[in-house]
């Protein structure tokens, strides 16, 4: 609560005196009146100088106070929603309780309650499980995909080299061949030289020449050792490209089963959104398993809850409006809006007790009232509110809008008007005497006069459309 400001100390005028001045003053205006009534004519006849009653201008306290009224609202409303979309079990207020903090507004079916918590945890096993299951399917892609891609490079390699050894191989059988070919060939050729005389020793021995070189080019043991080993290449050859084929097909398995990074992001956002909506749903039957309570004491103020019912999420519910936080809505004309200021005291009746009040908030723009005027909507707060406060009601309001201390004062129903400004009558010398006043802050009594009046000025009680300057008068002090 706002601390109450301290008001400076007054010291007024004796109450007595005050009293005594004001009382003189209505007499004196009186006795002008009936004087005027009965003997101006022959006053005037005679030219006798009229008797008036006069007051000296004194020094006291004037405070300015706006008296006005208002409608009482609470400053602080909160309107409960439906959290869950469950059975209403029961509703434990209506419209116009009072509740204290913590009092049980309403309460949601508890078996049904216990239904929805249930299936809101199963559905976040399952959000989870699902993501885990893709997760680890992922990886797994992923990872035969990286071996994939690793294979193949390997095998491609692999094939490339025993290509190329094959071929070497089959170069050195190819000229081994030629070389065992061209040695028959030569053989022949000289046998031809020496057919002329087959018995011969040299005869015999090519013969034998020829018959090793043919064996040789269809036995050689080189030969036969390398197309073994082309032979066994040849497997291998056939052997890394059958499993080349396989690394092809879980390169693209893998590739078509594992997740781009969009759609792995998606992945997790919607997990994310399934287990933040299934927790949100426990959250919130966690928190009114016991019931919705009030969160300060207040006033209900509307009550949509039906027992039995099933609410759509998000619908309202129950609305409660705070008397802790309690304000009083005046509506300020634009000939006193120039008095309003922040922070000013205000004292506030409502329902026959008075609290303190200050202002806390002036809107920034005028609307217009029932009769068409521009007004200025103010808001007043109530710093000791209790429980007897009733919200919507009326409310008395006096606001202290400014305050004086010990500035020179005349009753207000001296001060006289006319085009040239506010004006009071004094007798100076048994002449009535026009004297322009510059006014100040007034209350209900007395006006503070700042400029054209000194202390001790006899003025006159009262006014009339008989009295005017330059007049001969004879002065009744009154005090």
């Amino acid at each position: 609560m706002k601390e109450k400001k301290e008001k400076k100390e007054k010291t007024p005028m004796d109450k007595a005196k005050k009293k005594k001045i004001v009382k003189r003053c209505i007499l004196g205006g009186i006795v002008v009146v009936i004087a005027l009534y009965f003997g101006v004519g022959s006053m005037i006849a005679k030219n006798t100088p009229m008797a008036v009653y006069t007051s000296p201008v004194v020094r006291d306290d004037v405070e300015q106070v706006l008296s006005t009224s208002g409608t009482v609202k609470s400053e602080e409303s909160k309107t409960y929603f439906a959290d869950v979309a469950v059975k209403i079990g029961e509703v434990d207020v209506t419209e116009g309780d009072n509740v204290k903090k913590g009092e049980k507004l309403y309460s949601y079916d508890a078996e049904a309650l216990a239904e929805e918590k249930t299936l809101a945890q199963l559905k976040l096993q399952s959000s989870e499980g699902s993501y885990e299951s893709s997760m680890i399917k992922n990886n797994k892609y992923i990872s035969e995909l990286g071996e994939a891609n690793i294979n193949l490079g390997v095998l491609e390699q692999q094939i490339a080299d025993s290509e190329n050894y094959v071929k070497e191989l089959n170069k050195k059988i190819k000229d081994k061949q030629d070389a065992l070919a061209y040695e028959g060939a030569l053989l022949q050729i000289s046998l031809l030289d020496w057919s002329n005389d087959p018995g011969s020793e040299e005869y015999m021995n090519l013969q034998k020449l020829i018959q090793l070189n043919t064996y040789e080019q269809q036995h050689n043991s080189e030969i036969e050792m390398w197309q073994k080993e082309v032979n066994e290449y040849q497997d291998k050859i056939a052997a890394y490209k059958e499993y080349k084929a396989e690394m092809k097909s879980q390169k693209s398995a893998s590739e078509s089963g594992s997740l781009d990074s969009g759609s792995r992001n998606q992945l997790i956002a919607n997990t994310q959104i399934e287990n933040m909506n299934a927790e949100e749903t426990i959250s919130s039957i966690e928190v009114v398993e016991n019931g919705v309570t009030a969160d300060f004491n207040g006033v209900v103020t509307s009550v949509s809850a039906v027992e039995g019912s099933t609410p759509a999420v998000g619908t309202q519910m129950v609305t409660l409006e705070s008397t802790e936080k309690v304000k009083v809505e005046i509506a300020v004309s634009k000939y006193d809006l120039e008095k309003i200021a922040l922070g000013q005291d205000a004292d506030v009746t409502i329902a026959g007790n008075t609290y303190q009040g200050v202002i806390a908030k002036i809107d920034g723009m005028a609307t217009t009232n029932a009769s068409g005027a521009a007004v200025v909507g103010v808001d007043i707060q109530i710093e000791n509110p209790d429980s007897s406060i009733f919200l919507g009601v009326e409310a008395k309001v006096a606001v202290h809008t400014a305050f004086a201390e010990q500035v020179l004062v005349v009753p207000i129903e001296v001060i006289n008007s006319d085009k040239n400004g506010d004006f009071v009558y004094a007798v100076e010398n048994g002449v009535l005497v026009r004297k322009g006043i510059v006014t100040g802050i007034s209350s209900d009594i007395f006006c503070e006069v700042k400029e054209g009046l000194q202390e001790g000025d006899q003025i006159v009680s009262g006014s009339g459309a008989y009295l005017e300057e330059g007049m001969a008068v004879t002065a009744i002090p009154m005090g």
